[in-house]
């Protein structure tokens, strides 16, 4: 009874973790995903906006 939480899960300070090849390769590919899609979403915006200033009229 005189372990403590962090003994019985093995739990370790993030300083002390090693982060193994696969998680590293998942985290950078769900940044990436999430960077083209931020990418794609400002596009539509903008290309939302720019069908509405023509449609206004408004031609560069």
């Amino acid at each position: 009874m005189g372990t403590t939480d962090m003994q019985r899960l093995d739990i370790q300070p993030l300083s002390e973790q090693k982060p193994e090849r696969a998680a590293l390769r998942y985290r950078l590919g769900w940044l990436v995903a999430i960077w083209l899609g931020s990418v794609l979403a400002l596009g539509i915006v903008a290309m939302g906006f720019h069908l509405l200033m023509h449609a206004a009229g408004l031609h560069s």
